[in-house]
């Protein structure tokens, strides 16, 4: 019995010990990532998003694209895609959801579809096809003739390519080594709301104004960064998450700053590279400073710097398997701030008048007033979809609203992983959604009117705060890839170790 005991127990040893290996060498070779992009550029003479009335692209500066990435660590998939548009609606998301399902199997609550808030790009929104037809003839006129639309030929193009990427990236994974990590860059972007000396806040009060007192809100320049590179060391792809308005505009259809972001990592590693771009909190941040009287930012500077940041934390960062991957969501319901119906009327009076006659800027909130009664009478409430994606031990927590960006700090300093990456105006779009502070007594800005677009009620942001920090403590944040160690010390440096000269 002893002599069988001497041959059974290394045995039993040698081969917990295989096992162990080849369940350490199948998680390795199990995480895949795969990349791919589409292009969406819109035709000249579609509507140009961005604003509260109707204006028209009348040339082309650059392309614009969907970029996805497909992350699989052996039991779960995620898809991470990145528009370049100004907003994607509710509707435009279910629709490609359910095609990236039909087309790969992708389950939809593991999808994030988020919308770069290019200025620049094609016609995904404000309102969109259908969406007013209860209304009686001024509400349609006001909304169809008078507001920014989305264009239905468009819409089936872009949920088309988001289908596609998706399902090519899937179709392209492979085994990846992937590292994550966070640069800073806070040289090229500034909060836009300021305190101002009659106790209200104003939205670019213009620069040098002598009533300024103070930025009414923060920044923030966390550039976060994941990358996935072939079996041969190349980086196949990447996703970039960072906090600034895409209004930095050249004239014509563009990415925004987002095409010098890109260009500056395919700079550094090639032009197969796919750089998926997913907008930070950036409600109240953009590249204007209007505390300095220099001009501000372009898109080949703004671009340029975080693209150029990206590329430091890409060459540093250690790489491995990035499990676990993992996808939650929930949905609030939210309820509208509402106008006054004696409100209402007078602005139904209100915008029968010329633009000219009564101010464009109040013919315009009148409007949108307009809009929102009629809106709120078929919904008056709004599903708000917080999602939690999780790639090992970075977490992106999205939203559908433009973001205030204290707000996405308050996220990432309650969430436990080592990387918090918030997303705005993912899967859906519900307008700016403030601080609370923003919405009191001393705040104020634009971004805090009553419209058809921005409605939530008071507490939206911090109800959202809230989940977003729930849906990451549900998770648990996997390791970070270890760097790669050095031999041992074994004797020192001959040339290094020798006495000084004099002679």
């Amino acid at each position: 019995m002893r002599e069988q005991l001497i041959w059974i127990v290394p045995a039993v040893v040698f081969l917990l010990v295989a096992q162990f290996a080849r369940g350490q060498g199948a998680g390795a070779a199990a995480f895949k990532a795969g990349f791919a992009e589409r292009d969406i550029t819109p035709e000249l003479g579609m509507e140009c998003p961005g604003g509260y009335g109707k204006s028209y692209h009348r040339r082309l500066h650059d392309p614009c694209k969907v970029r996805a990435a497909v992350f699989d660590d052996g039991q779960t998939r995620v898809a991470l895609v990145g528009v370049d548009a100004l907003i994607v609606r509710e509707d435009l998301v279910v629709a490609a959801r359910k095609d990236i399902q039909a087309g790969c199997g992708i389950a939809p609550q593991a999808v994030l579809i988020g919308a770069s808030h290019s200025h620049s790009s094609g016609p995904t929104g404000m309102i969109l096809p259908g969406e007013f037809d209860h209304g009686d003839d001024l509400v349609r006129e006001l909304a169809y003739k008078k507001s920014s639309c989305a264009d239905a030929k468009y819409l089936a193009t872009v949920r088309k390519a988001i289908t596609d990427a998706v399902v090519e990236a899937d179709k392209k994974r492979a085994d990846a080594k992937c590292g994550v990590g966070a640069g800073s860059e806070g040289r090229v972007c500034f909060n836009r709301r300021f305190r101002m000396k009659n106790g209200q806040t104003w939205t670019h009060p213009g620069k040098g104004n002598p009533d300024i007192v103070g930025p009414a809100g923060p920044i923030d320049p966390q550039v976060g960064v994941i990358g996935a590179w072939d079996a041969e060391g190349k980086l196949t792809g990447c996703v970039v998450n960072f906090a600034c308005h895409a209004t930095t505009s050249p004239g014509g259809i563009s990415a925004n700053w987002i095409c010098w972001m890109e260009k500056a990592i395919r700079g550094s590693f090639g032009d197969e590279v796919i750089v998926v771009f997913l907008q930070g909190a950036c409600g109240d941040v953009t590249q204007v400073n209007n505390l300095s009287p220099t001009p501000d930012p372009d898109g080949p500077v703004l671009g340029g710097h975080i693209g150029a940041e990206a590329v430091k934390v890409l060459l540093s960062i250690p790489r491995g398997p990035l499990g676990p991957v993992a996808a939650v969501s929930k949905t609030l319901d939210i309820k509208r701030r509402l106008p006054a119906g004696s409100r209402v009327q007078a602005c139904r009076t209100l915008v029968t008048e010329p633009p000219a006659k009564v101010g464009h800027t109040n013919w315009t909130f009148a409007k949108e007033i307009v809009l929102l009664d009629a809106l709120a009478a078929r919904k008056p409430t709004v599903q708000v979809e917080v999602q939690a994606i999780q790639v090992g031990p970075a977490v992106f927590l999205s939203n559908p609203a433009e973001f205030f960006c204290q707000l996405g700090l308050d996220i990432k300093a309650g969430s436990e992983f080592p990387f918090t990456f918030p997303v705005e105006l993912a899967n859906g779009c519900v307008g700016y959604v403030p601080t609370e502070e923003a919405l009191g007594p001393g705040g104020g800005g634009y971004e805090t009117r009553l419209t058809c677009y921005s409605n939530l009620e008071k507490t939206a942001g911090t109800q959202i705060v809230k989940a977003c920090i729930e849906l990451a403590r549900s998770l648990k944040p996997g390791k970070i890839p270890a760097s790669r160690k050095t031999a041992a010390w074994t004797k020192a440096w001959e040339y290094g170790s020798v006495r000084p000269e004099l002679e």
